[in-house]
């Protein structure tokens, strides 16, 4: 019953999740991601599988997470910044954009080579803050309350200090359903 069930039985162990170190690139966060989301016999990359990376220090406490829009902001910053963040990602000044815009599909050309030069990044400088983990031995009503209460898809799960899993909003929804089938 979802009241009793503790976190530890949902839970996704942090052996089997993606973590980076503070130093890694966007890159090497990505490429973590995806081995853990895409199944490695196959290829097949399904919407199952994590959608976060956990970014630890170098004591390996959990310092922050990357998700799919913070690649994606950081990589593509001109698809979420104003006409200036556009223009600046594009090469292109606002004089050269107000004097000839039709020249901007030129400057589109080295799309490619800016989503590999923002790869560099260092995670630590776009992560995301932790807002709230839980107990291991908590509920699950506690857990839904978290991650619905702080508008959050993922919530790291600790024994004491140390992370030893994470809880997603997937995994919830997945224990409410096997209440409604348990009733038919």
């Amino acid at each position: 019953m979802l009241f009793e069930e503790k976190v530890r039985e949902r839970m996704i162990p942090i052996s089997k999740y993606s973590t980076v170190t503070l130093d890694a690139t966007l890159q090497e966060a990505i490429l973590s991601l995806r081995k853990s989301y895409c199944e490695l016999d196959s290829g097949m990359c399904t919407e199952a599988g994590p959608r976060t990376v956990l970014v630890l220090d170098e004591r390996e406490k959990l310092v922050g997470i990357l998700d799919f829009r913070s690649f994606l902001k950081t990589l593509i910053p001109e698809l979420t910044g104003g006409l200036s963040a556009k223009l600046a990602a594009l090469g292109v000044s606002m004089t050269f954009a107000q004097a000839d815009a039709s020249n901007l599909d030129e400057s589109r050309l080295g799309f490619n080579a800016r989503v590999v030069k923002n790869a560099e990044t260092n995670v630590k400088d776009i992560m995301l803050k932790i807002r709230g983990t839980i107990d291991a031995d908590a509920n699950l009503m506690d857990a839904l309350k978290a991650i619905l209460r702080n508008k959050i898809s993922v919530l790291p799960v600790c024994e004491g200090d140390k992370l030893v899993g994470v809880l997603r909003d997937t995994d919830l929804f997945l224990a409410v359903t096997d209440i409604l089938e348990q009733e038919e």
